[in-house]
């Protein structure tokens, strides 16, 4: 396997498992349903978000990069999710709106520079 094809799948991951504890914790806090299809259902909006972030910034040619790759994998995750979830989940409340861009910055952008912080050492 090639280095960069090395470097893009743990930052796929690391992106996707951020996306998973949102929903996880976030359902599991609000006791909205316990089941596979509940936690799915919240988790898609976020996830098309996700993957659009992720082709709009190219982020395969430098995934760990916060600026611009994180930036705009985050925001895409962040705003396409917010506009979709009505859509399939319903409802929506700007507090949420916050705790998801909180929650979702300090988690996709942290891993992202602690990255950055340790290449530098």
């Amino acid at each position: 396997m090639p280095v960069q094809e090395r470097r893009v799948w743990p930052a796929a991951v690391a992106d996707a498992v951020c996306v998973l504890v949102f929903a996880v914790v976030g359902t599991a806090n609000h006791a909205s349903g316990g089941s596979v299809a509940h936690l799915l259902a919240v988790v898609a909006p976020f996830a098309v978000g996700l993957v659009v972030g992720w082709v709009a910034s190219r982020a395969w040619r430098a995934p760990a990069r916060l600026w611009p790759t994180g930036v705009v994998v985050w925001f895409a995750t962040v705003a396409l999710g917010l506009v979709l979830r009505p859509l399939v989940v319903g409802g929506f409340a700007w507090s949420f709106a916050l705790v998801t861009a909180g929650f979702l910055g300090a988690t996709m952008l942290g891993w992202r520079l602690l990255v950055t912080l340790v290449q530098r050492r």
